[in-house]
């Protein structure tokens, strides 16, 4: 994986490497997301859960978010019942700009105007077809720079 520059993730330029995780809120669609990018050649680093059976989501959200900061995965992908937890949890990482993301229009500008490097997915609020197709845009959009630069080098300096 080329190095990436310090609290900026690189644009998606073809297979990336994702560091997947999930409640049991997000198991079920966790699983099917992690089989489509694997299917569509991408690495996945998959950091749980691996059942059902009830767990915590900030263990999990913490873990994918350090693995992102860490430069260990391009991109990072938790899911949860809302998408809302594992984001306020994945933002408390320094580097980490995550989003949760309810359909294509929020992916793209996520990536495109707040350069987000974790997607978060809600199961009870989303369905498979359409977490499919945010996924997908979320990772072929690039950030757009320009007047949106200073705002991400803002938010990138609240925690360090």
């Amino acid at each position: 994986m080329p190095p990436m520059e310090p609290n900026h993730a690189l644009p998606f330029l073809g297979m990336a490497t994702i560091a997947a995780g999930c409640d049991h809120g997000g198991f079920s669609l966790k699983t099917l997301l992690v089989d489509h990018l694997r299917d569509s050649g991408h690495e996945v680093i998959d950091l749980g859960t691996d059942s059902a059976e009830r767990v915590d989501y900030p263990d999990f959200a913490e873990t994918v978010a350090k693995a992102v900061a860490q430069e260990e995965a391009n991109f990072g992908l938790l899911v949860c019942g809302s998408g809302i937890g594992v984001c306020m949890v994945a933002n408390k990482v320094p580097g980490i700009r995550a989003a949760t993301i309810h359909d294509v229009t929020s992916a793209h500008l996520a990536r495109e105007h707040n350069d987000a490097n974790i997607i978060c997915l809600g199961e009870r609020l989303i369905g498979p077809e359409v977490a499919r197709e945010a996924l997908e845009v979320f990772l072929n959009s690039e950030f757009q720079e320009g007047r949106h630069t200073a705002r991400v080098q803002k938010v990138n300096r609240i925690l360090e």
